[in-house]
């Protein structure tokens, strides 16, 4: 088989979630499949370090364009240059005139619902409008739909009244170099982004679904109940979005509790969640939540949200709030501060989760549908 994967993102140098969703499963095919010819179409290899090619793993960069470009006219003509017998799309979108076979890695269909968020950035919200236009055209041609979780699985079907047996659950996986550092390497990694010796930690960015207002709030609550709380360490954030969001909320002396790292590469987060004495997930909606099984498996207490995958993925390992109601995040952070007891259970039960989440089952389940895929008429 000739089988192309649209990895477009996977070469830059500021990777996040779907990219390394991407680099986990290619780097697991390349170790069960040494006869298939494969091909991964990237935009440009600004970091060549995620993937190495090998004999049957062709690396092939594409012309650097904005991604709808790219996707549709690049990644179209690449598909029949390259004589391919499939082509798997990583990224939620594909191309719309491809002659191919196609299977699609949906990782969630937010920017279709009723609950469509109209804030963030422009490139969040041009995004959106991306794939409003070209997920309903391309979900129809596919032979396949990955997507990440029983949760999102049942909101493809529903949204697209479409055969369950076409939409496969393939859950994301924890990175073999998440887990419990050592303190030597926790105080280099403190040293480079100077950070506090106690501190909360929350990953997210501006998409509203993070909930960084809730968040925010959360913090003004404990303020307000005279709650000695510590700092909140707040990768890849602009200070200027956090002072404007403040001030708007009346509590611009919460930026002096806040502390801003920069962007952070993913080989130095297992370090920052052993740090942390808590990990902050409380999402408005994911398809996954990856960041939650990562800080389980070093060995940080996980609070997240009570809606949409979130407890598919944590289980009984992490304390559940609810995101729309900010003073249950407060009153939940409170409770974890003034517990030891409590944020050790929560570290012993979060330790049992990330192995049941499996980057080599999915490859093998991933392969599985190509064989199938191919074999169909």
């Amino acid at each position: 088989m000739r089988i192309g994967i649209e990895a477009q993102r996977i070469f830059r140098k500021k990777r996040h979630g779907m990219d390394m969703v991407a680099v986990a499963l290619i780097r697991n095919l390349q170790q069960m499949d040494t006869k298939n010819e494969y091909f991964i179409f990237i935009n440009e290899a600004e970091d060549p370090s995620p993937i190495t090619p090998t004999e049957n793993f062709t690396i092939v960069p594409l012309s650097p364009s904005p991604y709808p470009i790219w996707e549709q006219y690049h990644l179209a003509k690449a598909v029949k240059a390259y004589r391919l017998d499939l082509l798997h799309c990583t990224s939620n979108t594909a191309p719309f005139f491809c002659r191919t076979k196609l299977l699609i890695t949906l990782h969630d269909i937010i920017y279709l619902e009723q609950l469509n968020f109209k804030e963030g950035s422009w490139y969040q919200r041009l995004g959106n409008l991306y794939r409003r236009w070209n997920v309903p055209g391309v979900v129809k041609k596919a032979s396949y739909l990955f997507t990440v979780s029983h949760y999102e699985q049942e909101r493809i079907v529903s949204h697209f009244g479409m055969d369950k047996n076409k939409v496969k659950v393939i859950y994301n996986g924890v990175a073999g170099h998440f887990k419990r550092e050592s303190p030597e390497r926790m105080e280099i990694i403190q040293g480079k982004y100077g950070l506090p010796d106690t501190f909360i930690l929350f990953l997210g960015n501006t998409d509203p679904k993070k909930n960084l207002k809730g968040v925010l709030q959360s913090l003004a609550l404990l303020e307000g109940r005279k709650v000695d709380f510590p700092d909140l360490v707040m990768p890849d954030f602009g200070k200027e979005v956090l002072v404007s969001m403040l001030a708007t909320m009346g509590a611009p002396q919460l930026i002096n509790k806040i502390h801003l790292t920069g962007y952070i590469p993913n080989e130095d987060l297992p370090a920052i969640y052993s740090q942390a004495l808590l990990f902050l997930y409380p999402s408005l909606r994911e398809s996954f939540g990856l960041p939650i099984l990562e800080a389980m498996a070093c060995g940080c207490p996980v609070i997240t949200s009570n809606t949409s995958s979130m407890p598919e993925v944590a289980g009984e390992a992490a304390l559940l709030i609810d995101p729309f109601e900010p003073e249950t995040l407060s009153e939940g952070i409170e409770k974890l501060l003034k517990s030891r007891e409590h944020r050790q259970k929560l570290i012993e039960n979060g330790y049992k989760r990330p192995p049941l989440f499996d980057y080599r089952k999915g490859a093998e389940k991933t392969l599985l549908a190509y064989i199938q895929t191919l074999e169909s008429k």
